[in-house]
């Protein structure tokens, strides 16, 4: 079993980290640069920075917030959020992104994943998926997901399994698996959808949306519950709930092979 990553997302409005639920009622909760820098240093797998209103704005993504955050720590970062050409991804990674993730575009041109893994390599390109579960219909006993874009507030008719297999037959390195359901509310991820995910596609899947506790992030990662490669929270971690340390030995002592929390880093300066 590979080692799992933790990974805190920092939602960004305005240049500010905020905070909601279903991805409305934004509380802010902080400057990107100060909250990044902590996460750095407890030892985060990865660090998820995500535009969450340049789509729904028809604008490009923050890339000063990005160059600034990059300069400031080691830990990988993914970078979403507006991105809709070729262009977009050229100028997040040279802003210091490692990878970059695409939602609505890619649902409006499946084929910009391809062009996309083509011109950078599939380890690059995130697909960020966010779904929500639709009423089942008379007879039916298998959830059903459909895929929403911008922010959530469209609905699109696509199947989300559907989706996520083309996705990754497509090129992508990984889905970013989100459940607008779950977002926010601390009730846990949404398992059923994540574990299916999971089987169905050959590449790691990070499951988002509704972490409360340390115990949601194991049954988001444990083979038989969730079966995600990787667990994405934000709340927990932004208002002091527990730290990266906490969530690696918790997961640890529960079985869940973890990279081991590091010492604090350097102090990258820079000019």
């Amino acid at each position: 079993m590979l080692k799992r990553r933790v990974i805190p997302c920092l939602d960004i409005k305005n240049g500010r980290v905020v905070k909601g639920v279903h991805f409305a009622n934004l509380r802010d909760t902080g400057d990107p640069v100060e909250a990044a820098r902590a996460y750095d240093s407890q030892g985060a797998d990865e660090l998820c920075l995500l535009d969450i209103t340049a789509t729904t704005e028809g604008r490009d993504t923050f890339v000063d917030v990005v160059r600034r955050v990059a300069g400031q720590i080691f830990t990988p970062l993914t970078v979403g959020g507006g991105v809709r050409r070729e262009a977009d991804v050229r100028r997040l990674l040279g802003a210091g992104a490692d990878k970059v993730a695409v939602n609505s575009a890619a649902v409006a041109n499946p084929l910009l994943i391809r062009q996309l893994a083509d011109r950078y390599g599939s380890q690059c390109i995130v697909v960020a998926v966010d779904v929500r579960q639709l009423k089942p219909l008379p007879g039916e006993t298998d959830p059903l997901y459909e895929v929403v874009i911008h922010g959530g507030t469209r609905s699109t008719g696509l199947d989300a399994l559907s989706w996520c297999e083309q996705a990754a037959a497509l090129g992508a390195g990984e889905i970013l698996l989100t459940s607008m359901d779950k977002d926010g509310t601390r009730d846990g991820y949404d398992l059923a959808i994540t574990r299916e995910v999971s089987r169905r596609v050959p590449i790691p899947v990070i499951a988002s949306g509704g972490v409360g506790s340390l115990e949601h992030l194991r049954q988001g990662l444990d083979p038989k519950e969730g079966a995600a490669d990787a667990a994405l929270a934000a709340s927990i971690f932004h208002f002091g709930l527990y730290t990266i340390a906490q969530a690696k030995h918790y997961l640890a002592d529960h079985g869940i092979p973890v990279r081991p929390h590091e010492a604090p880093r350097g102090v990258l300066i820079t000019g």
